[in-house]
C-alpha cells in the first residue's frame, strides 16, 4: 500500500463546505490511470483532479469522477488552479494555460475585493444538439410533471467540454420537489445516454443572481448530484445568449447560483461574448482550501 496526499478544496465559495468539493493531487505524473481512478473512487467527490507536467501548456490536468475519467470539470479546475497558485507551483504567473482532454485552455488569476483569488477559465466553444425524447418521461425522471418544464425555451444537449442536457424549468419552487432517478437517464437521453441533466430557471433565491440550477450526474459517474457546476454553468450562459436572448446580444454577464437545496450556496460568474461563429465562454470563480486527505492505494 502507498499513501497519496489529496488536498480538499471547495470551489465557487469563499466559505468552507458551502461550495463544491474537489480533490486535488499535485505532481501526479508517477500515478497510473488505474491508480488515479482508485484515488477518485476512495475520495468520493464528484471529481478529483490530477496535476501533471505538460509539453504543450503550463500544466496538464486530468479529471476523474468515482466512476470514470471526464474531459473537463470547472469546479475541479478552480480547485487545482487555486492550489497550484497558493502553494507556489506557478511562481508569480497570473496568466497561463492548462492542457485538458477538452483542449488547451487559458487561465487568469486576479484578487477580489475580499482578497480572495478569482480564477477566470476559458471553456471550449459551445455546442448544442436537439433533445428529441419524451418531455413527460424526462420530467418524471426528475420527480416532476411535464407542466413544470418551461414551454418557451427548448430542451437541448449542450457542451463546453462536457455534455449535459439543459432543461428549462418554469418556477423556482419546482427545484425543492426534484427527486431524480439517475438510473433512468440513459433510456430517456437516447441521443446522448452518458450525458448529465442540468435543470435551470430564471427565478433565484439571491436577487443578485440571474439563473438558478441543479446538476444531476449520469449513472456511470458514481455520484448523484454535483453541488455547483462550472462547465454546465458556462454552457448554460451560452444557452441563455442563444435561446433566451436569441443571439441579439454581443456580451452577457451572469451570476449562477446553485446548491441551496442540498445545503450548499455556490456562485459561478459567467461571461459570454459573441464571436464570428459562436460564443466565447468564460467562467469566474474562487476556491478555498479545506483540509488534507491521505488516501491509501495498492502499490
Amino acid at each position: 500500500m502507498k499513501s497519496i496526499s489529496v488536498y480538499h478544496f471547495d470551489a465557487f465559495s469563499k466559505e468552507p463546505n458551502k461550495g463544491n468539493p474537489a480533490g486535488v493531487v499535485f505532481n501526479a505524473d508517477p500515478l497510473s490511470d488505474e491508480e488515479m481512478q482508485e484515488i477518485a473512487l476512495k475520495v468520493g467527490f464528484n471529481e478529483t483532479a490530477f496535476a501533471l507536467n505538460s509539453e504543450v501548456a503550463d500544466v496538464r490536468i486530468r479529471y476523474f469522477t468515482p466512476g470514470h475519467e471526464t474531459n473537463l470539470c470547472g469546479h475541479a479546475t478552480m480547485a487545482t488552479v487555486c492550489g497550484l497558485y497558493t502553494k507556489g507551483f506557478l511562481g508569480d504567473k497570473k496568466e497561463f494555460t492548462i492542457e485538458t482532454k477538452a483542449g488547451i485552455l487559458p487561465i487568469k488569476i486576479a484578487t477580489g475585493a475580499s482578497n480572495e483569488i478569482l480564477i477566470t477559465m476559458r471553456q471550449a466553444s459551445p455546442q448544442f444538439v436537439e433533445f428529441k425524447g419524451s418531455r413527460k418521461d424526462l420530467a418524471h425522471s426528475l420527480g416532476l410533471v411535464e407542466s413544470d418544464l418551461h414551454e418557451d425555451f427548448p430542451i437541448v444537449y449542450g457542451s463546453t467540454g462536457a455534455w449535459t442536457l439543459i432543461v428549462p424549468i418554469q418556477k423556482l419552487e419546482s427545484f425543492n420537489r426534484m427527486t431524480p432517478n439517475n438510473k433512468t437517464f440513459p433510456e430517456i437521453l437516447k441521443e446522448m445516454p452518458t450525458a448529465s441533466v442540468h435543470p435551470f430557471c430564471l427565478e433565484t433565491f439571491d436577487v443578485n443572481a440571474q439563473m438558478h440550477a441543479r446538476h444531476f450526474s449520469a449513472p456511470y459517474s458514481g455520484t448523484l448530484e454535483d453541488p455547483v457546476t462550472g462547465t454546465a454553468s458556462g454552457v448554460m450562459g451560452a444557452y441563455c445568449a442563444r435561446y433566451i436572448k436569441h443571439g441579439q446580444i454581443d456580451e452577457l454577464n451572469l451570476i449562477v447560483e446553485q446548491g441551496q437545496e442540498i445545503g450548499k450556496d455556490g456562485r459561478v460568474m459567467v461571461h459570454i461574448s459573441k464571436n464570428a461563429d459562436s460564443y466565447d465562454v468564460e467562467i469566474i470563480g474562487t476556491a478555498i482550501f479545506v483540509k488534507n486527505l491521505d488516501v491509501s492505494i495498492e502499490g
